[in-house]
């Protein structure tokens, strides 16, 4: 095949371009994958927050914040629930 072939298929046909654009979104997700992953490493002694989030979540934080939430609910209703700090240390205890 020449150069001229693969121009013409790529530019010229909706199967070329649709290529293109797939080459496209894989290509770009790959590169954030990459990205994500240099910036953990980088960031590795992080306190996480309240409005961060991640690709690669392995459970752990968000099973901590819904024991947060609920604690947090059980405080403001009144009912005299456990506070966060305290559910989410329970619950890390019984996995260990």
């Amino acid at each position: 095949m020449d150069f001229m072939a693969v121009y013409e298929f790529l530019f010229k046909t909706y199967a070329g371009i649709g290529c293109l654009v797939a080459f496209g979104l894989v290509a770009s997700l790959i590169a954030a994958v990459i990205m994500e992953r240099r910036i953990r490493k980088q960031y590795k002694n992080h306190q996480p927050t309240e409005d961060d989030w991640s690709f690669f979540d392995d459970g752990d934080e968000s099973d901590a914040d819904d024991a947060a939430d609920s604690g947090k609910s059980a405080d403001s209703a009144g009912s005299g629930g456990k506070s966060a700090e305290s559910a989410s240390g329970s619950k890390k205890d019984k996995e260990k």
